[in-house]
């Protein structure tokens, strides 16, 4: 079996990630990110998960990123509710964007993905739908591809790495149906910005809007709790 490493969050597109990689026959070498959200509680789930699709290993990797702040989700600045979602239109930057986050995670990766002898890593980024993210865009992907391929050993004696990105131009609908046809039980997924101490989510930031219009678009009931 090839290895790959997974991007796992906990929640719900990068469980979906890391069905599509197991369909495809890949060993899954999971890593998730304590970085100092204040939804943390995802990575209860990614455990959970990685556990579910029987990875070879899952590692957390901590690094703190609440000491640079710029973002709601690393700092006391308020996460947005209840706003209407719309198409990616490459102008608004949402302030739950974490300066630089796909970056470092990715290079992360590439790393352990280099260190294990792993050439593919997925990762669960979207250019559909709401975003707005800087890295969640094809260029980003690309480029970071071609960086890891130019500045690794492994890259350089030819044996090149490859980003995929299954989820780059499904809608969440489309993610939802294929994951569900995978066998993911998107209960044991978390997507919430600010969820409760008992993970329960709060069903206004822009991540709980899209996953429930996601849910009602593919014509399923979403599993977990909201408040």
């Amino acid at each position: 079996m090839n290895k790959a490493v997974i991007l796992m969050s906990g929640g719900l597109d990068s469980t979906t990630v890391a069905a599509i990689a197991k369909d495809l026959g890949y060993e899954l070498y999971c890593i998730s990110f304590d970085y100092g959200q204040r939804h943390r509680i995802e990575l209860a789930c990614a455990k959970k998960n990685a556990r579910f699709f029987n990875a070879r290993r899952h590692l957390i990797y901590r690094l703190d990123l609440r000491c640079f702040g710029g973002s709601a989700l690393t700092s006391k600045i308020k996460v947005p509710e209840d706003r209407l979602l719309s198409p990616l239109s490459g102008q608004e930057i949402p302030v739950t964007y974490v300066p630089a986050r796909n970056t470092v995670f990715l290079s992360i990766a590439l790393s352990w993905a280099e260190t294990i002898k792993a050439q593919d890593i997925f990762i669960g980024v979207n250019s559909l739908d709401y975003s707005g993210y800087p890295d969640c865009r094809p260029a980003f992907i690309k480029a970071f591809e071609k960086l890891a391929n130019l500045g690794t050993r492994e890259g350089v004696k030819g044996k090149k790495f490859r980003i995929h990105t299954p989820l780059l131009h499904l809608k969440k609908s489309q993610i939802i149906k294929k994951g569900l046809s995978l066998g993911v039980d998107y209960a044991l997924t978390s997507s919430c910005y600010q969820p409760s101490p008992q993970s329960i989510a709060c069903g206004h930031c822009d991540s709980c809007l899209l996953r429930l219009k996601g849910f009602q678009e593919a014509g399923f009931t979403d599993p977990i709790k909201y408040r």
